[in-house]
Parts: C-alpha cells; structure tokens; sequence
C-alpha cells in the first residue's frame, strides 16, 4: 500500500528496485497458486499477482491499491483486475478464498480503530473456508534501530541517473508505533522527494487478540518467510488467519 509519495510517477516505476520482494515470494506464492480467488490489499506494482499469472494462476487474481502511480506499473499486465481503493471502499462480500497483505501493509494500520476496519473488511471478502495471509514486524526485534544506520539503497533510474534513499527515525518506538522519515534524491533531480510513515507494531500476544476480536483463528505463525519456528527474538510475526467457525 503505497502513501501518497507513490503518487509520483517516477517514484512508482522504481519501487521493485528499492523494495526488493524477492525475500517473500517463496512463502506468498505458493499461497497465491493453491487459492482459486486472491485479492492483493495494497498490491501496489503487482509484481507478486504478476508472478502468479506468469507461473500459469489460471484464476481470479485481482489487486487493491489507492496509488495510480503504482497502479500504472501493475496495469503491464491487462489479464489481472486492478482496483484502485483501500479496504474501507471495498464492496466484496465472501468472493476470494485467499487475501494477503505483503510488504509490511499491515503496519500501516495505526489507530486500533484502522485497523479493526481492515480485519472487519478482510473478514467480510473472504469465503468461509478462505485464508488471510500477512506479515508485521516483531516490536522484540527493534528494526527501526537499524534502518537510521544502515547504508543508503542506490539503485539506477530509467535515464541511468543513480537515486539514492536515506531513512531517518524521527520517534522511535513507544510502546505502540515508529514513525520515520524517507528521503530520495538524486543529482539530476532539483530537490529531494521527502515521505514521513508511521507504522505499527504489535507483538504476537497483541495480533493474536485483534485477530480473535475480529472472528479469526490463527492456522500457523511463522518467525520468518522460510517459516522458521516464531520465537521472541524474531524478526517477523508472519501469520496465516481464517475466519472462525
């Protein structure tokens, strides 16, 4: 789920350069293939339902992002639904038997309000026998300490000019969200693009009461895209939900 900095054009074309999803496609695509009905909340540039259709997905395959800068990249391919919209706007009722929210989306719910929207709205898309599929960060592992350290990510543009993204932590963690601070800039470029998110964090213990509180059941939890066993010092809380019976 791209912010409103992937309304830029030029920021959307290089978004699969500077997030590399690579690292979660060998556990959301195996997802993707079993399910004959998938919806993608914040599919951004589609690469993940892109992959499904090209590895021969021969059913409904359909994503759901309110950038139509990130859009315009997934609409390379024409055989998969594009929406453009969040959850609040979906209209579906028990129509995909698989959703996934990849890329840490579900972070960007912050309001415990928010975000039992979104777990209401996943509930509703989903068939009874359907599966939510989703990853968060565990707070345990404190990732924001290392992205304020970490060296810059440089990738190539299309006109061959070298982008370079810097983050910066402007609050970090207390007790319930991160917010931060993402500059990219480029020698070509007049000025830098400057984007500031907040996300959420919440530990196992906490997910698994919003999940219950909503109507799901957690079928598996994962520390990891390899499906390591979860522990308190992984780094990922990657969680696979249906609804209850």
């Amino acid at each position: 789920m791209a912010d409103e900095l992937y309304a830029d054009a030029q920021l959307a074309a290089l978004y699969d350069r500077l997030y590399p999803g690579a690292t979660d496609f060998g556990f959301y695509l195996p997802l993707v293939m079993a399910a004959e009905c998938v919806l993608d909340v914040g599919c951004g540039t589609g690469a993940l339902l892109h992959a499904a259709r090209t590895r021969g997905h021969a059913g409904r395959l359909c994503g759901l992002d309110p950038a139509d800068a990130m859009l315009a990249q997934a609409r390379a391919r024409g055989d998969i639904d594009w929406i453009r919209g969040d959850l609040a706007s979906a209209g579906w009722v028990e129509e995909f038997d698989l959703v996934v929210m990849t890329g840490h989306v579900f972070q960007v719910f912050v309001a415990d309000s928010a975000l039992r929207a979104a777990l209401a709205a996943v509930r509703r898309v989903l068939t009874p026998h359907g599966r939510f599929a989703f990853e968060t960060r565990n707070p345990a592992a404190r990732a924001w300490e290392s992205w304020q350290a970490s060296a810059p990510i440089e990738v190539e543009g299309p006109g061959g000019e070298r982008i370079r993204l810097t983050r910066e932590v402007l609050a970090p963690f207390d007790g319930r969200s991160v917010t931060f601070m993402e500059t990219f800039s480029s020698p070509k470029w007049r000025q830098p693009r400057v984007s500031r998110s907040t996300l959420r964090f919440l530990d196992a213990v906490q997910l698994g009461q919003f999940l219950t509180d909503a109507g799901f059941t957690i079928e598996a939890q994962f520390g990891g895209f390899e499906r390591e066993a979860l522990t308190p010092a992984s780094a990922e809380i990657v969680t696979i939900a249906r609804p209850a019976r």
